[in-house]
């Protein structure tokens, strides 16, 4: 049992005992009722209300405030079937770990999966597909939020009840034994943490705790969380420590904390965790934060969401230029050269709402930065959820998975993205019918300044979240990677994450960036310095012509290279939609550049 302040939930004890505590700082009295039948007075102690009486693990509960409104433990660890009923119990002391040794792996040998656990069965269905993720090259996989949400379904992100994993995806205890399975292969779990709002049905807070929120500051998703107060950073550190140190995962990601007003919870936040982790233990902490805070980033965080180098990316690749994707339209060659050398993009430049964002980067290791091509956001919050071999040329998009795979940035990958999925990612809830129109309305809503839905009827056609059809649209099919026409996209990934295990990883750790050239319009050659003296260079072109490169391969020897041929490396030709990766050679002499360079050894064809 963990020897860890825990003021929150229901808490078990020696001999059978539990003790239930809630804060409720506006309710006059608060009784412990069991689903038995059995109510019991808790016993009040300035803003809280506590009890401690025989519970045993598994029993379920709920709280009955001012006599009138019964209410879930708003950190329960577990639902009986879903948000607004009962309560578990759950002593996370009963579970007997497997991998009892493991301590996690440093953060440069990070590749991350990101996948949402409804689509792929629930916890023991996840477990099922963790060996062909270890084949793949995946050491992490990252979890979209699993906390307790209305309905048998959701996008993950209109979580309730913070501490309870949800009940449609299985047990505490499922979700132990696919953390033990994963890291029993040498693979990472991390978990998608909500800290800045509650989902819209199933949280009571503002009914006696109405200091849980302010009402001086809103944001998308209603009035801001106060982190002023010492209860409310209590209630979220608390929850963090679950997770760490209850469930073993090796870290968490939190999600969009630029809609956390109180900057120095977050420093707190880390703080506190990396206290209370043992040592001996890699635990790494990633933030999304559109204000990209580089100072984060040297305050116990690992590292960020890079969503600059997605969007510059994006926009090269298809041509989009509407909603955010506007900052990144213009000079998009030199935003693709800055975010390759400096991280951020945006690092106090206006953007296109006249504000600035961002802060100085440059000084910080690439490692710092997380790249990704596709994600639940850049998917999900499409109209019609689709991926990006939907909307970009296919030699294109694979020449940005080399520059993906082999950067020494860390590599998300979304979940089907290694064979090339075709099913779109939607946004699905499964919302009472009343907040279920209120959702749709408002969804399709949000993309009325979007020159494709301006018109009415046109909206009406962007899938229902609340409808079956769409969360079964977003289902995978992973039969699908062994027919023909995703055979060669899964085998690019694999070769790819077997070059990066091979000749980036070992060499990672203290890596720094040299800088990037502008070759041409869409094109750009970017150096890093790694950790054995080496540079590593990837040159990619995203343009539709051929360029001549001004400065050789010949001292590098190519650990990739995507539509170069032979002849062209000899001509010194960057061909249209290209990627090539060299390692300088340690020596730079021709006789052994001749040895280890493919290129040398073939006259035509791809290398």
């Amino acid at each position: 049992m963990s020897m860890r302040t825990q003021h929150f939930g229901a808490v078990p004890q020696d001999q059978g005992y539990t003790r239930f505590s809630i804060w409720a700082p506006d309710a006059q009295d608060v009784h412990l009722q069991f689903r038995q039948g059995e109510t019991l007075p808790m016993e009040r102690r300035q803003e809280w209300f506590e009890l401690t009486t025989p519970a045993a693990d598994g029993i379920a509960y709920r709280f009955i405030i001012d006599n009138e409104l019964p209410v879930p433990d708003p950190a329960a660890n577990a639902q009986r079937i879903d948000v607004n009923n009962w309560s578990l119990v759950v002593d996370h002391s009963s579970y007997q770990w497997n991998c009892t040794n493991w301590r996690g792996r440093p953060w440069h040998e990070t590749v991350i999966y990101e996948l949402h656990v409804g689509l792929m069965g629930g916890f023991t269905g996840v477990i099922k597909h963790l060996p062909l993720l270890m084949e793949l090259g995946v050491t992490a996989i990252e979890l979209m939020p699993l906390n307790e949400f209305p309905g048998s379904r959701n996008w993950g992100y209109d979580g309730a009840l913070l501490f309870a994993p949800d009940a449609s995806y299985g047990t505490p205890d499922e979700l132990k034994q696919l953390i033990d399975c994963a890291h029993e292969l040498g693979i990472m779990v991390f978990v998608d943490v909500v800290y800045n709002h509650f989902g819209p049905d199933g949280n009571y807070l503002s009914r006696y705790a109405r200091h849980f929120f302010r009402e001086d500051v809103h944001t998308p998703w209603g009035a801001a969380i106060d982190f002023r107060r010492n209860e409310v950073r209590e209630f979220f550190i608390e929850n963090a420590l679950m997770w760490l140190l209850d469930y073993r995962v090796d870290g968490l990601r939190f999600d969009a904390v630029h809609a956390i007003q109180e900057t120095d919870f977050l420093v707190t936040l880390a703080a506190q965790i990396r206290a209370a982790v043992p040592a001996d233990r890699h635990v790494h902490l990633m933030l999304e934060n559109e204000n990209n805070c580089a100072t984060l980033l040297q305050q116990g965080f690992t590292a960020q969401w890079n969503d600059d180098g997605h969007n510059v990316l994006h926009h090269l690749l298809t041509g989009e230029q509407e909603g955010y994707y506007a900052d990144f339209a213009e000079q998009a060659t030199e935003k693709l050269a800055r975010f390759l050398s400096e991280g951020f993009i945006f690092q106090g430049e206006t953007t296109r709402h006249g504000k600035p964002r961002g802060e100085p980067s440059r000084h910080l290791s690439p490692t710092s930065f997380i790249l990704f091509l596709q994600n639940h956001d850049q998917i999900g919050n499409r109209a019609f959820g689709e991926r990006l071999p939907q909307l970009a040329p296919k030699e294109a998009l694979e020449a940005a998975t080399v520059l993906l795979l082999l950067s020494p940035m860390v590599p998300l990958l979304f979940m089907g993205e290694e064979w090339g999925a075709e099913q779109p990612f939607l946004y699905f809830t499964d919302h009472k019918p009343e907040l279920a129109e209120a959702v749709r309305d408002g969804r399709r809503n949000e993309f009325s300044s979007f020159s494709l839905f301006g018109q009415e009827e046109a909206r009406e056609k962007i899938p229902d979240p609340n409808a079956i059809e769409t969360f079964n649209q977003s289902r995978l099919d992973f039969s699908e990677c062994l027919q023909p026409q995703h055979r060669e996209r899964l085998s690019l990934y694999r070769e790819l994450l077997a070059l990066r295990t091979k000749e980036i990883i070992p060499r990672l750790s203290g890596a720094s960036a040299i800088g990037a050239t502008i070759l041409d319009d869409k094109a750009v050659s970017a150096r890093w310095l790694l950790n054995d003296g080496r540079e590593l260079r990837i040159d990619i072109n995203l343009g539709e012509k051929d360029l001549v490169m001004d400065s050789p391969w010949s001292t590098h020897r190519i650990l990739y290279s995507h539509r170069v041929s032979t002849a062209h490396y000899r001509q010194n030709i960057l061909p249209a939609y290209s990627a090539l990766a060299s390692l300088e050679h340690p020596h730079s002499d021709e006789e052994g550049l001749n040895k280890a360079n493919p290129a040398s050894e073939s006259t035509e064809g791809e290398i």
